[in-house]
């Protein structure tokens, strides 16, 4: 009798290979990578090349020296776990907590689960958790490096200014173009949300991602914030400005549409971008901190096996 092995996810029957998903999403990170260099300088490159170099070296020392199992750095799945880390922290911050970051990225949220697949949260998000929290002084969302587009040399480099998010909040007027071009302060990848959609349609062209989990993301936090908005316009924020600031696209695009840590079905990934949706709301709304999209997506991340359970067909006859 053969004996069938049963691999973690993803299960996808198509030409995909993993090595080939993981490729087309690094490729997918480039424009918004572009523009974080453009606006933040050699910066915002020396923090994604740090996070990327330890994220992969901590993968391979641990697959080698304590799993001892066969190093699979070369699918890429660490150098994205790198990348999304690095865009979503200031370029200002010390290339040691970048480290530490990684650490807990690869080694505590995605290698003491088994590796690729077995993961039940985004690795990269427990690894900017963990920073938010232990490094409040030198992460938390108050000043944050402005945008010196390369060339400019009329602005200083030392200059920092609270994110869209947080001007917001306090008042302040934010030009919905510079937010929409990156012309603005906030982490490395977010700033950019024509970047970021063009490396959404990147993915979606190459059917590494569907429609679901973006589309009803951004829409259910729209529909919430517009309600809130016209409940109370002096208080809460106006839904565009909800969409383009802080990590709403990044975390929409390229992180709650991880494969391993969002629901297989259709359904169930309209639950779970819905879920998302209103708790990031909710956490900018109501919470005290600007953003909560990290939170939000962790949240969800959580309740993606019950999400499976409910939203998957009935076996036929069953």
């Amino acid at each position: 009798m053969a004996l069938l092995t049963v691999s973690g996810s993803p299960h996808v029957q198509s030409n995909q290979s993993t090595k080939k998903i993981m490729w087309t999403v690094i490729i997918a990170l480039f424009p918004a990578l572009l523009v974080s260099i453009y606006y933040f300088g050699i910066d915002a490159l020396m923090v994604t090349l740090t996070s990327v170099v330890f994220c992969v070296g901590f993968e391979w020392l641990i697959q080698k020296y304590i799993l001892k199992t066969k190093t699979t750095i070369g699918d890429g799945s660490a150098i994205i776990t790198g990348v999304l880390l690095a865009f979503n922290l200031p370029s200002n911050v010390p290339l040691w907590i970048v480290g530490i970051g990684a650490l807990v990225a690869i080694g505590v949220a995605k290698m003491s689960y088994g590796g690729l697949g077995k993961n039940p949260f985004n690795p990269a998000l427990v690894g900017r958790v963990f920073l938010f929290i232990s490094f409040p002084s030198k992460v938390a969302m108050s000043e944050w490096p402005l945008p010196k587009p390369l060339f400019d040399s009329s602005i200083s480099d030392a200059l920092t200014g609270p994110t869209p998010l947080l001007a917001l909040k306090n008042g302040q007027v934010v030009d919905l173009w510079n937010m929409f071009i990156g012309a603005t302060g906030g982490s490395i990848g977010e700033v950019s949300a024509i970047a970021l959609l063009i490396g959404g349609l990147i993915m979606l062209f190459r059917k590494v991602i569907t429609w679901h989990i973006p589309v009803s993301f951004l829409t259910t936090a729209g529909v919430f914030s517009l309600i809130l908005w016209l409940v109370n316009p002096s208080e809460f924020i106006h839904p565009s400005y909800q969409i383009l600031a802080g990590g709403m696209l990044l975390g929409a695009i390229f992180m709650a549409t991880d494969m391993v840590t969002s629901p297989i079905t259709y359904k169930g990934q309209l639950i779970f971008g819905c879920g998302c949706g209103i708790l990031t709301i909710i956490f900018r709304s109501f919470g005290p901190m600007p953003e909560g999209v990290s939170f939000a997506i962790l949240i969800m991340n959580a309740v993606t096996p019950l999400i499976d359970k409910a939203s998957s067909p009935k076996r036929f006859g069953y």
